[in-house]
């Protein structure tokens, strides 16, 4: 799964990244609530772990608008907070499951397995441009029928531009919702893994789909004519 771990405290945040690595996840972690926002609504993330004591928009407040904004991504709120009027708030924000820190590790990682099995996430399961399609259910690629391999980061990369088709999104938007915004990368990386993506949905004789806007980002769209 792609998991969004919001959490402002550096050792804890580390702590989750490593466990749910190991469980095979590929993680991103948000530090405050806009951060979170930002990447959440992206809906390319199976699941947000979100504290709710966060410097600027708390964890309730995420919790809530991303309701509002008709995300249905499952939330297992992670939090020091253990009154029953902050769960049954949680909750009532939207929240699908709630647990107290300090908690088992064990416990934790059966709540995400728990959670992430609550019915599926309202999104698109094919999004196809082209002739290329990616299934979100089963993280098949395709180009003509033709099956492409993907790392997990080329395939994050791919979801989000196709999800934005048409659109140009900014280098920082891409770093941000591929590495999270905890993480430096050299400015090349992302070009370098741009031209390791159009090596391999861009065989020879195929329509370019990724463009270059200088001095912004970039975007996947239709060939032109």
């Amino acid at each position: 799964m792609q998991i969004l771990a919001v959490e402002d405290e550096a050792a804890m945040a580390d702590l989750l990244r490593s466990a749910l690595s190991d469980e095979g996840h590929l993680v991103t972690v948000a530090t405050n609530g806009q951060q979170a926002l930002a990447l959440a609504r992206t809906g390319r993330f199976d699941l947000l772990v979100l504290d709710l004591m966060l410097p600027g928009i708390d964890g309730f407040e995420v919790a809530r608008q991303l309701r509002r904004g008709h995300i249905q991504t499952p939330i297992l709120v992670l939090t020091a907070r253990d009154r029953s009027q902050d769960i049954v708030a949680a909750l009532d924000a939207g929240a699908d499951d709630y647990l107290t820190k300090p908690f088992s590790l064990d416990v934790f990682l059966a709540r995400v397995r728990a959670v992430s099995r609550r019915g599926e996430i309202p999104q698109a399961v094919c999004l196809e441009t082209a002739g290329l399609s990616l299934n979100t259910a089963t993280r098949a690629v395709t180009r003509s029928g033709r099956p492409i391999l993907l790392t997990p980061r080329e395939y994050s990369l791919l979801e989000l531009l196709m999800r934005h088709k048409g659109r140009v999104l900014s280098r920082s938007v891409i770093v941000e919702s591929i590495w999270g915004f905890d993480t430096e990368i050299e400015e090349n990386t992302l070009d370098a893994f741009i031209r390791l993506l159009r090596n391999k949905i861009e065989v020879a004789g195929s329509p370019r789909l990724i463009r270059t806007v200088r001095g912004i980002g970039y975007s996947l769209a239709e060939p032109e004519p």
